[in-house]
């Protein structure tokens, strides 16, 4: 298993020397605890737009989306071997320029989120942690299926970069990462293999991040904060039956150096402002 320590190792080594220039840092820890987000809570705009966003809500750390890299192709077949392509045909310092976006913008990119699925080709998986390694970011995180990940594993030995597998709450697929089970079937593939630990969805599985995490936290390489109900509604943070403050004050309480990320996902009218309210929640919650 990768050990926190290095993970930090290995995000110090995949940075260019030419990244050494810091640029001025938004500060987003409360009590000790990184909080950020999800660029996915920004998916109404293109990626310069999503970090005007952070700056403007004030939040210094992000987990990449995909979607905010990858061009948005047409929908079918054909889009996705215009996918494919762009994947395996793009230059390496276009993901470095990507990185130096959100340097510039002062915020820490700590991960790329890039969901390995079935259909990914050896080529395409590859070339997804050679992003990532481009980029510098500390761990990938993936929204992925058992079986895509026995795929995903050999390169995660190859590339030593951590892949944190994300958990929805579909409990009547064992393809899916939805069940404490998955976690630990995906962790014995390979040691880079750790977790992505949504804390609503695994409410709306049935299970309890706070025990949870109490647990595994030294196999958590980011947390995902929404809060969610045990009928697997999903709504504004303080309406919910997901322990959001609970978790954070676990965190701040020992220390554990994880990043608690915003995803927003619910349906409003302003995206910047519903970020805000729940990066206010949790500031409230961990005063």
């Amino acid at each position: 298993m990768v050990s926190r320590r290095e993970l930090g190792k290995f995000a110090l080594a995949a940075l260019p020397l030419s990244r050494a220039i810091a640029s001025p840092k938004i500060d987003s820890k409360i009590g000790g605890v990184q909080i950020g987000a999800q660029s996915y809570s920004f998916r109404d705009r293109p990626m310069d737009k999503a970090i005007e966003a952070y700056k403007e809500v004030g939040l210094g750390e992000c987990e990449l989306w995909q979607g905010h890299v990858e061009p948005q192709t047409a929908r079918g077949a054909a889009g996705r071997e215009e996918l494919r392509k762009w994947r395996l045909t793009t230059p390496l310092d276009h993901f470095a320029k990507v990185r130096k976006q959100w340097d510039d913008a002062g915020i820490l990119l700590y991960a790329y989120n890039i969901s390995f699925n079935d259909s990914f080709s050896d080529e395409e998986i590859d070339r997804g942690f050679q992003m990532a390694k481009a980029m510098g970011v500390k761990a990938i995180t993936a929204s992925s299926t058992l079986t895509a990940a026995k795929k995903v594993a050999p390169f995660a030995d190859k590339y030593k970069i951590p892949v944190g597998m994300h958990g929805h709450d579909n409990v009547t697929d064992p393809n899916q990462f939805a069940k404490p089970e998955s976690f630990e079937a995906a962790m014995k593939l390979s040691k880079y293999f750790l977790i992505n630990l949504d804390i609503g969805h695994f409410v709306s599985a049935g299970d309890d991040p706070v025990g949870y995490i109490k647990q595994h936290h030294n196999k958590i390489v980011t947390l995902h904060i929404k809060d969610r109900t045990k009928a697997h509604g999903n709504g504004p943070f303080g309406k919910g039956d997901t322990p959001i403050k609970e978790v954070l004050l676990l965190l701040k309480k020992n220390k554990w150096r994880i990043p608690a990320n915003i995803e927003y996902e619910y349906q409003a009218p302003d995206a910047v402002a519903e970020v805000k309210k729940c990066y206010q929640y949790m500031k409230e919650a961990l005063a």
